[in-house]
């Protein structure tokens, strides 16, 4: 019998803890029949296994299934979208976990913009993460905002960001569909005027003035002693300039050499106040001449004392 036994032992590694549990060859003392029940134990022990394998396979798909639906929901109903307007990311609040939070904020050569708005601009708060900062689109976040020219970012691990901006400092004053913006010097729209702080910037109206506040600021200073009586720059067909003037008088100036015109212009305030008198326009297009046109009461006086003036010799009394 134990000659028998002892090969279908050996054919069974899987189970030799038994043997060494139990003191040996289990099989050496057992009666004849007990192949057959060892086979009937194997045979349990594996349907066992297997349901037990089953079960967890189950288990696990039933896990997945019930968090993606509670993910499902999440989405659908908002939470999720609160809880990462709140905290971030999920991989913000992983970094964050592991020590690479944002902690520290340098911010340096602002000039107009605070500090706040600078961040809110930037996209920044605190539920970001230094490891997951995207220093370029930082960047171009920044340098999207008129005010600032340019911005450079710098992450210093573990926990520290620089930003240093380039302000774009207020040039002149525009005005176009009847709205009124500060510009920089390249002509940008910094912001809407909201106050009198910069009202003694140089004033230009008129589609593409802005681009040309350069052009309009070497007139006034042509105009020397006159450009404190300039209120505006009117660009006319993208092509020439008026100046008004602050009591009213428009003066037409050629597309060529504006500026030269307005020296001229100086010089007729200097020798006659021409300014001064009952006019509405000088039109100083044509090389060396200067055309005023009378107000209407000015004008309807000269008539009346050209009809009052005695009429020269020929004439009926």
């Amino acid at each position: 019998m134990k000659e028998m036994l002892s090969p279908f032992a050996a054919s069974r590694p899987a189970y030799a803890g038994d043997d060494a549990r139990f003191g040996g060859p289990i099989y050496a003392e057992l009666p004849e029949r007990a192949p057959r029940r060892k086979l009937r134990r194997r045979t349990r022990m594996g349907f066992l296994l297997r349901l037990a394998a089953k079960r967890g396979a189950g288990l696990v798909l039933a896990t997945l299934f019930l968090s993606s639906t509670f993910v499902y929901g999440a989405v659908r109903g908002g939470q999720y979208q609160d809880f990462i307007a709140q905290n971030g990311s999920p991989a913000d609040l992983f970094a964050r976990a592991v020590g690479l939070r944002l902690d520290a904020i340098t911010i340096s050569g602002q000039k107009e913009l605070t500090p706040v708005e600078i961040l809110e601009a930037a996209g920044i708060s605190g539920r970001n993460s230094l490891l997951l900062l995207d220093a370029h689109e930082v960047r171009e976040k920044l340098k999207a905002v008129p005010l600032i020219k340019d911005a450079d970012v710098r992450k210093l691990y573990p926990n520290r960001l620089m930003i240093e901006i380039v302000e774009r400092a207020p040039y002149g004053l525009w005005q176009k569909d009847g709205q009124v913006v500060i510009i920089a010097a390249d002509g940008t729209a910094i912001d809407v005027m909201r106050d009198q702080r910069f009202a003694d910037l140089p004033f230009v109206v008129g589609e593409g003035a802005n681009k040309r506040v350069s052009e309009f600021l070497k007139i006034l200073e042509a105009a020397g002693e006159l450009r404190s009586h300039v209120r505006a720059g009117v660009l006319v067909s993208e092509r020439r300039w008026n100046l008004k003037l602050n009591n009213g008088v428009d003066v037409k100036l050629p597309e060529t050499d504006p500026a030269a015109a307005a020296a001229s212009l100086a010089r007729l305030q200097r020798e006659g106040r021409i300014i001064e008198k009952d006019i509405v326009a000088i039109d100083m297009r044509m090389p060396g001449r200067a055309i005023a046109r009378l107000s209407e009461d000015a004008a309807n006086a000269r008539a009346e004392a050209l009809a009052r003036k005695p009429k020269g010799k020929g004439g009926t009394t």
